[in-house]
Order: structure tokens, then sequence, then C-alpha cells
């Protein structure tokens, strides 16, 4: 970064030390180094073993130790910033690989390598083919980095989370076949039977696993709170401006109460004579015929919002970005129930992020019931402008190697909840039916806080977490549930989303926050540059 004033005597030295880890963790994790537009290993999945995993843990804990080292005298002001972010970075990651231990509790191999596919298959950063090669290179990795990774089940397994990768595995196989299906025609004779063997070899080591996460549920646990203790010196850890977690529940509280009022109020606005579930009811069915329709209403509104900004003298607009809304894939869908973000990759040459919308969970009749006219609206805000795109567009132009990795989702998803409520002060798409959802919005972000401070406690259930949540924003069973269930394995980024203005970023993926990478390699792959932000489960 630039230093406003004199450069101090260690500034060169602390950056240095920054550069080597940030170097260390593309090394060691390739799909983080995709994720940020670093494309030397685009062909490679890594190592996934818990062994590979524990020598990280370690070289950050030395990397520490030095940062820690530096006299914060001997830095200029932002050095020093600089350097009390990095040592904050670093301890979350370690307390999260060495304390929480998800990694251990939890198989998150296949989305990992999903995601190592995905940004690789939807990303333009090179033509097609030379992509389609990079793919064919980690499908052929794919057999022993699921073996590899099996080495971290170190404990009993929660069945809860093995269920959802045994879900992931079973959608895999489609997307390698789209995958093939992209390739006819752009590649070679040579290359394609080469990505066919790699697929063929893929599925069998995708059933493999599938098999392992079978095997391991007999000696399973049901028991996947983090427990209060842990919990609690978590979010002391984040910082939340000093409050401990009772204070963050009464505030949770509080702010349902308050949006439950605001959306009631516009429930009466929209018609004084009917019940407020009707009226909800009624704004959940104005809804496109098709998902693909949704989906050109996702686009639409998203460039509606953009062009309100322009006109409206709101916000500049940084040169060169752009934005692709495309369907999530399907082996994400049971952990991304509505949306999500992936930012662009810092160090591509076009800066261009991609918005993913999940057309259902399952075969839910009632799916397209959330992609409401006015929900779309509100979502579209949140995701892409001036929302997380916008903001993190920004962000990616800054040139410290230390934020780029820093994990502070309360400032990415307060800005998307912030950037809701602005757009409609400032008359986009302003009407109460608008307005209703919201609230909506706002409610369900307050049952998150209530809802992660409860669940890690040991005080709710999962089954009581889903009939809450929807009783209170009248979700979709299925969604509620898929959206509960990444509650579980992501303490205190659930309270990240607050309620009304008062935040995958996904930026720390560690081995044990882990949900979906680009994600969560490695403790610190923890780079989750990779891990979306969620508008509705997880960003």
């Amino acid at each position: 970064p630039i230093t406003a004033g004199p450069a101090g005597r260690l500034d060169e030295a602390l950056y240095d030390l920054v550069e080597a880890r940030f170097e260390r963790l593309l090394r060691d994790n390739p799909i983080l180094a995709t994720a940020i537009g670093i494309h030397e290993h685009d062909d490679e999945l890594g190592d996934a073993s818990v062994d590979a995993l524990l020598a990280e843990v370690e070289a950050d804990k030395a990397h520490l130790t030095m940062i820690e080292s530096l006299d914060p005298d001997e830095l200029s002001e932002e050095a020093r910033f600089e350097r009390d972010l990095e040592i904050h970075n670093v301890r979350q990651s370690t307390l999260e690989a060495e304390e929480l231990r998800i990694w251990e509790r939890r198989s998150i191999a296949l989305d990992s390598l999903g995601d190592g596919l995905f940004l690789l298959f939807v990303r333009d950063h090179a033509p097609l083919a030379e992509r389609l090669q990079a793919i064919a290179g980690r499908l052929e990795d794919a057999p022993v980095y699921l073996e590899q990774a099996r080495t971290r089940a170190r404990a009993p397994q929660v069945r809860l989370w093995q269920k959802i990768e045994i879900e992931s595995a079973s959608e895999m196989p489609s997307f390698f076949d789209e995958i093939v299906a992209a390739a006819e025609g752009v590649l070679g004779d040579r290359d394609f039977r080469r990505l066919e063997r790699a697929v063929d070899g893929a599925k069998i080591a995708v059933a493999e696993h599938r098999g392992w996460l079978h095997d391991t549920l007999a000696d399973g646990t049901d028991e996947w709170a983090t427990g209060r203790e842990l919990h609690d010196r978590i979010v002391a850890h984040r910082a939340f401006d000093g409050l401990d977690t009772d204070q963050i529940l009464e505030l949770g509280l509080q702010k349902l109460a308050e949006e439950r009022e605001g959306r009631a109020a516009m429930a009466r606005e929209i018609d004084p004579h009917a019940t407020e579930a009707e009226v909800i009811d009624r704004v959940k069915s104005d809804h496109a015929a098709t998902f693909q329709g949704a989906l050109d209403g996702y686009r639409d509104a998203m460039l509606r919002a953009r062009q309100h900004l322009i006109d409206h003298d709101l916000v500049s607009i940084p040169e060169g970005e752009g934005i692709d809304v495309v369907e999530t894939p399907r082996y994400l869908h049971n952990v991304i129930p509505f949306a999500a973000y992936f930012e662009p990759a810092k160090f591509d040459r076009t800066q261009t992020g991609i918005y993913v919308v999940t057309p259902s969970v399952g075969d839910n009749a009632g799916a397209m019931r959330e992609h409401n006219v006015a929900s779309v609206s509100n979502t579209s805000i949140h995701e892409a402008y001036p929302g997380h795109h916008l903001q993190l567009t920004v962000a990616s132009r800054h040139p410290s190697l230390t934020r780029l990795l820093a994990n502070a989702p309360e400032f990415v998803e307060g800005w998307g909840m912030y950037s809701e409520l602005m757009m409609r002060e400032h008359g986009f798409d302003d009407d109460a039916r608008f307005r209703l959802i919201l609230h909506t919005d706002a409610i369900w972000r307050a049952c998150r806080i209530i809802l992660d401070v409860r669940m890690h406690r040991g005080e709710v259930s999962i089954d009581e977490a889903v009939r809450f949540l929807v009783e209170q924003t009248s979700f979709e069973e299925p969604n509620a549930r898929a959206e509960v269930q990444w509650y579980s394995f992501r303490p205190t980024y659930p309270m990240s989303s607050p309620p009304g203005p008062s935040i995958v970023s996904t930026r720390n993926s560690s081995p044990s926050s882990s949900t979906k990478p680009p994600t969560r390699t490695s403790p610190s792959s923890q780079v989750s540059s990779a891990l979306p932000h969620q508008r509705r489960s997880m960003t």
C-alpha cells in the first residue's frame, strides 16, 4: 500500500513477510490461486491431506511470531494498520483450525473440487480450450485429492454435514457431463479424449468417496454445536464493536420485533382488508413462469439498479467491471438455497463477478415463489449494484495483500444490507411490495443473529431452527432448511449479516470455517476469495 506520510524503518520487512505468506498460500492452494486470478497451477488441485493442512497451520504460527516481533513504532501509520490486520487474520485462522476444528469433522473435498472446476469453467480469463485443458488436469488429480482429503477425518464425522456432501456427490457427475458437452467442437480429438478419460476417472473417484461418506455415518455423531465457551471466544476475536453474545442476541430479538412491525405496516398499506399472511402470499405469487424467465428478471433488475446509480449520481462505477448471472451449479444447491456472489479475480485482466441464482432446493413445487419480482429486485441490489459486486470490485483494486485475505463478512454483508435500504430511499423500486420484501429480508437477518447464538449454544435443534425461520420469514421450507444447515458449520458468520442499516468476505476459508470455496481448501486457503458471498445463504 502507498504510505501517505514518511515510510517506517520496518515497512519493507512487514510487506516482505506478508508477500512470502501470500506466495506460500498460492503455491499450496491452487484453487485459491485460481480464485484470485493467478493461473500458474490451474491444472492442479493441491494436497488435501491432513499433514498438508497441519503444516500450513504451523507455517502460519511461525509467520505470526515474525509479524508480532516487528516493533509498531518502527512502522508507518499505514503499515501499523496492515500489521494489526495481518495479526488478526492469522490468529483467526489458527483459532478455527486448532480449536473449532470443523475440518476434521466435515468433508468438504467435493465442494472444493467443484469450485476448482467451476471458476475455470465460468470465467473467461483465457480461451475456453485452454481452460478445458486445465480442467482436465484437475479432474486427473481428483482421485488422489479425494483420497488425501479422507485423512482429515480424525474425529467422528457429523452426520448432518456428511449428508450434505453425499448430496453434492450425487450432483457432481452431471456437472462433469456439462463440461464435456461444452468441450465438443472446442478441443481437438486428442485433448477431448483426455478430458473424457479424466471425467471417467473422476466419476469413479467421486463414487468411491460417496461410499466412504456413507460408511462414516455409522460411527458418526449428531453433535455439531460449537458450545457457548468457544462461540463466545470466536465472537470476542471477531470484535463486534465490543458486543458479547448475550448483547448480540438481544439486538437480534429487538430488530426482529422492529422489522416484524415494519412488514405488518407494509402489508396494511398494500391491502388493509387482508391478513399479513395473505399479502405475503400475493407478493410471493408474482413471479416469472419459468426459472429462465426469473434469470432474465435478475439481469434486468441488476442493470436497472446500475443505471439508477448513474442517473442519480449516487456512486461512481469503475471502468472495466462486469457481472454474469448464471444458474448455481447443482452441487451447490444444498448450501446456496437462494443466491450468492463470487467476486472478481483480483489479478485477472477483466474484473467480472459471478452472480449465481439457485432455481430450487430439491424438487420443491413452490421454488419459484422465492424468485418473486420484489425479491429479485432486493437480491440484485444486494448482490450486484451497489452491493457485493460494486464494493468488492472496488476493493480488489487496493494493493494490500493482507486486506485481500481478510475475513470480515460484517463489512461485506453490512454494505449489502445498507444498499438495499439506500436504494429504496433514493426511489428505486420503492413501493409497498418492495418494502415488504425489504422488511422480510431484514427479518431473516435478525433470525440469523438469533439462530447463530442459540444453535451454537445448543439451545435450538436444526428442526426447531427451520420452523422458526419459516414462521418468521415465510420462506419455503426446503430453502429454510438448507439455510439453517449451513449456519451449523459457520459459527459467527450468520450474525455478521445484520438486520437493517447498521457484513466469501468470501475471503477467509480456513479448513474449519469452510463452506464453499473456491474456497475452503486449507487453513489458510483460508482465503476464500473463493467462497461466495451469499445473499441468502452462505457470500
